[in-house]
């Protein structure tokens, strides 16, 4: 299962059932573990850690050093969960000082030339579009689906369930379960496919959209509707998500 033209250090711990195609390097400090494929020509760096049951094709770059000039060398991670794919040549950096390590989780698709910067965390169930570019310390919660060529500045967040139009840029939050789209990008309703296909209630759709009736089309400043969506809408978890996500922004939210 491991190629003899592939390079492995002897400190590198691999696990059980790994098939490691030709001219893969493998760093030492690595921790790989079960049932991966790893294709020709990928690179695991030093400090990365992957879980099991991962497919990395050619030319996949994990766990370089950050594109941050404060970055001193410090002793740092990439981790990655189980069951994701991770295409030609997709870049994951591993991360710095702030926050330590770079985290994917599980069941991605993460498309060719995808780039995650250091200290980027990605939930799981998020699927990420060709050469997507997410700048340091970005937040993706679960289930997000990020189309291609996507450019997302550094420490925003985006949302659980969302999708996001293809090209788009970006600089401030992207709250869950809404379809943000246009140029310059903007809240374009809420990914009523999306929350389908997952199994959302109608009844709980129609309350995700009447939450954000009143965020974006009330008139009214971000604290006063809220204060509106807490009156009129029946409390559940998604709708505290919603709140909860817009209240603790810290970029503020697309408009």
């Amino acid at each position: 299962m491991i190629s003899p033209l592939a390079y492995i250090h002897p400190e590198a711990k691999i696990g059980e059932n790994v098939e490691i195609g030709p001219f893969v390097f493998i760093d030492k400090n690595v921790v790989i573990g079960d049932n991966n494929t790893i294709m020709p020509n990928a690179n695991i760096l030093y400090g990365s850690r992957i879980g099991n049951g991962n497919t990395i094709f050619p030319g996949a770059v994990i766990g370089a050093i950050p594109q941050d000039l404060k970055f001193r060398g410090e002793e740092t991670t990439a981790e990655i969960g189980d069951n994701n794919t991770i295409r030609e040549n997709v870049t994951i950096n591993r991360g710095t000082a702030a926050k330590g390590k770079t985290v994917v989780g599980s069941n991605n698709l993460l498309m060719e030339g995808v780039h995650v910067a250091h200290d980027a965390i990605i939930g799981s169930g998020c699927i990420i579009g060709n050469a997507t570019k997410m700048a340091g310390e970005i937040i993706i919660d679960d289930n997000a689906i990020i189309s291609g060529a996507v450019l997302m500045h550094q420490f925003c967040r985006v949302g659980g369930y969302v999708m996001v139009q293809g090209g788009s840029r970006f600089s401030k939050d992207i709250p869950p379960y809404i379809i943000a789209g246009r140029e310059p990008i903007a809240y374009a309703g809420i990914n009523i496919v999306g929350l389908r296909r997952r199994g959302f209630s109608n009844e709980l759709i129609e309350n995700i959209h009447n939450t954000y009736r009143i965020i974006y089309q009330s008139g009214m400043n971000v604290t006063d509707a809220l204060e509106q969506v807490r009156k009129e809408i029946p409390m559940s978890k998604e709708i505290e998500y919603i709140i909860s996500f817009i209240e603790n922004s810290q970029r503020g939210i697309i408009r």
